[in-house]
This record gives C-alpha cells, structure tokens and sequence, in this order.
C-alpha cells in the first residue's frame, strides 16, 4: 500500500513503462483516490485498459478498481476549470487536478487588483505581531493623509478591530456576517453599518471591517457557512473566494481608499490563500521569526508555488517582513534571519545565475541586497506593543518617533508599494463615518 506523498511519484513511474498515451487528467478526489480521465475520442485506445489495470494495482488505497479507474470526458478543459491543477513534473500530456473540500487555491495566483493597491498581512504561525503591524502602518499612512481600509480576515482569530476601535465605536456587523447573509442574498443590506472610522485617523482615514459586529450573536453558527459557494438564481456556482472579492470592491468603491490592507489568517490552509493568491495583492507580507517552524512552513508553500508553475507569477509580489526583532544582539538575529529569507528563495523562487554570468534579466538577488524580497523589512520587539489589551489605548497617544523607531522599515516600504502620498482633498465626506 502507499500514501497520499507517494501518489504521484508511483503514476510517474508507471508512466515511464508506458510512453505514448494520449492527453489526459489525473482527477484527486477529496478522499484522495485517483481517477483518470481521458478525452471521449481516446476510448478505442487499448493501452488505456492496461493502464487503468496497473494503476488500480499499484496505487492500493488510492485507486480505484480497474473498471472504475477511468472516466471519458467531452472537453479535458473543461475538467480543469476552477480547480487546483498542475502539470504532472516530467509529463507535458498530463494534468494533476485536486478535488479540494473548500474552493481557494494556493496556486491561483489572480491578477493585480485595478483599484486601490492590496497589501495581505500574512504569517505561516500567529504570534508575531502581524496585526499590531498592520495597525501600526494604517496609523502612520493616516497621519500622511492616506485612507486606509483595513479588513480582519483572520475569522477564526479576531482582534484587530479592537486595536483601531473602542468598543463603542464598533460597527454593527462584519465579513462573517455578510458572508453568511450572502447565501440568502441579504448581504448588501449590512453595507453600511460593517465598518467605522477609527478615532486613530488624524489627517487620514482609517476604516475597519471587522470579522464580526459588537454583538458577535451567534458566531460560531455563522462560522461554519461562511465559506460556502454560492448558486446564484442565474445556477452560477460562486466560489467564497469570488464572494469575498465582490464584498472587498462594494466596500471599496463607498470608501475609496488609497490603500487596501487585509489581515489573513495565520497558516498554510485555504482560506489563508484567498487572501494571499485570490485577492489580486499587490504585496504579500510574509512575517518571520527565526524558527524551524517559520522556515518549514514557509518552505511548503515556496515549493508548492514552484512545482505548480506559478512561481514567476507570485515571487515579485512577495516580501519578508522581520517580525519583533530582539532588543539585544539583535545584529546577529536579523543577519540570521536574512540568511534563512535568502536561502528559501534561492532554492525555490529566484533563478539560477550560472557562475561567471552577470545575469541581467534574472530574478535574482544578492544575500545583501536590500531591496530584493528575501530582504526582510524589520519591527522591532517593544514591550509597550507587546500587550493586545493596551494598544488602541497606546496608540492614541504616541508620536511618530516612536512609530517609526519600531516599525519604520516596514511603513516605509508600504509608502513605496503605494506610490505617492495622495492628498485627501474633500474626500472624506464622501463616506459614511
């Protein structure tokens, strides 16, 4: 018998013995057994018969018997739409499709959002400081006039409204409770009341969505639905993915934001990659600590990217982020750091510069280079921030030396990934506050 790791490894190898097949699809189900399917004008085929025998044979429990093993379809294209699917790595004939028990996919990676830049706020474990960094940075851009909508997408882990809003100033309701409401076609009518303006706002705006309203009511019950598809009236099937998109430009569009920060939940899962590959980011912050669990984390996900295909369409939106860098002996912290950032990407996502060549239209970059991807964008530890509890109530009072001292780095490089500081003009009563 095999596992799961060894499935595809095995139909390789089969494969090899058998050269010359038609096109055809490697189906994963939820269960993770295999099925093949082969185009309708294949059936004369016989080698598909012996195929199908000694793939039911070896793939125990994975497979299927023989006579079930294979499946004849109009359109092999058709089989790959909106689902996870890659080329089988030596087989250019040959799909992998995954049948996956929610609709996100790490590997598809959407185009550039066209309105306000998206930059996702993501981690491979919690505890870093990924919220309070995001809090910290719309704090900043406000008080550069910037408007900023900030969505708590961390559902199962909520907190950041309560960093930006006091208690009295949270709106009514949040993205579970539209997402739910959706389903029954009811989610336009929370619009208006699923975001408020933070008091931390100064010259700027700063509107947060929270994951839910002041009254959570019957969160858990709504959490078990919200990352259902939908069937419209037209019988078009919606994935959640696409349902959070269209939440994201109807709040995007009452706002007009200059910026777009969402704040995703924690872990390689798929709701996590919504956020990360299905939202159109301009920038995806990835946040370290120097841990064998950050880097095995991280690792996973790089090498996904690379043997799906996908590597060169996400690596120039990725950027380390250095998470509360130690006070003391911090130099050698971060040089650590960077290293471990350095050689994740060298082995999984820039390319390969043979020795003696200059390499010019490469993507790649030196250890030191400070402007590459790997190069980490650094918070400092402070204790002040380190307590959930204190900071809205911090944040109102301090400066921006303090802000900057802390997370300087990375408010700088969110200032680039934005372009410009835009004035507000007379914008902010266009939105309801």
């Amino acid at each position: 018998m095999i596992v799961f790791d060894e499935i595809l490894p095995v139909i390789a190898a089969i494969l090899r013995e058998h050269p010359g097949l038609a096109p055809f699809v490697i189906n994963r189900d939820l269960s993770g057994r295999v099925r093949l399917i082969f185009s309708e004008k294949s059936q004369e085929d016989g080698n598909i018969g012996i195929l199908a025998e000694k793939m039911s044979e070896r793939l125990v429990p994975h497979g299927f018997p023989a006579d079930k093993m294979v499946i004849f379809e109009p359109s092999l294209e058709s089989v790959k739409e909106n689902v996870p699917c890659f080329p089988l790595e030596g087989f250019e004939n040959t799909a992998v499709v995954d049948r996956l028990a929610l609709e996100a996919d790490w590997s598809d990676m959407r185009p550039l959002s066209e309105g306000a830049p998206r930059i996702v706020f993501f981690s491979i474990k919690g505890g870093v400081g990924r919220s309070t960094a995001a809090a910290a940075a719309a704090w900043a851009l406000a008080q550069k006039r910037q408007r900023v909508m900030i969505l708590d997408m961390d559902l199962e882990s909520p907190g950041l409204s309560t960093y930006l809003l006091p208690e009295e100033r949270r709106p009514k309701h949040g993205i579970a409770d539209w997402l739910v409401e959706d389903l029954v076609d009811n989610g336009d009518s929370l619009l208006d009341d699923m975001f408020a303006l933070s008091e931390l706002s100064h010259d700027g705006a700063i509107y947060v969505v929270p994951a839910h309203g002041k009254d959570p009511g019957e969160y858990v019950s709504k959490l078990g639905r919200v990352w259902m598809p939908k069937v419209c009236r037209e019988g078009v099937r919606m994935s959640w993915t696409c349902r959070l998109e269209r939440l994201l430009t109807q709040l995007e569009t009452r706002l007009r934001p200059d910026v777009i920060f969402i704040d995703s939940r924690a872990g390689i899962d798929e709701i996590s990659s919504a956020c990360v590959t299905g939202l159109g980011a301009k920038k995806i912050l990835l946040f370290a600590s120097n841990s064998e669990q950050t880097w095995t984390g991280y690792n996973i996900l790089f090498k996904y990217w690379l043997r799906t295909g996908v590597a060169a369409e996400i690596r120039d939106r990725l950027q380390m982020v250095g998470a509360m860098l130690p006070a003391t002996d911090n130099v050698k912290y971060f040089n650590g750091l960077c290293e471990r950032a350095w050689n994740l990407f060298r082995d999984s996502l820039y390319d390969e510069v043979p020795a003696g060549e200059v390499g010019e239209n490469a993507f790649s970059y030196d250890k030191d280079e400070e402007s590459a991807p790997h190069f980490p964008w650094k918070i400092r530890w402070n204790q002040e921030f380190s307590s959930l509890r204190s900071i809205h109530d911090r944040m109102m009072e301090i400066d921006g030396d303090e802000i900057d001292s802390i997370f300087g780095s990375l408010i700088g490089g969110v200032l680039s990934v934005i372009d410009t500081v835009k004035p507000l003009e007379n914008k902010r009563g266009d939105a309801h506050e």
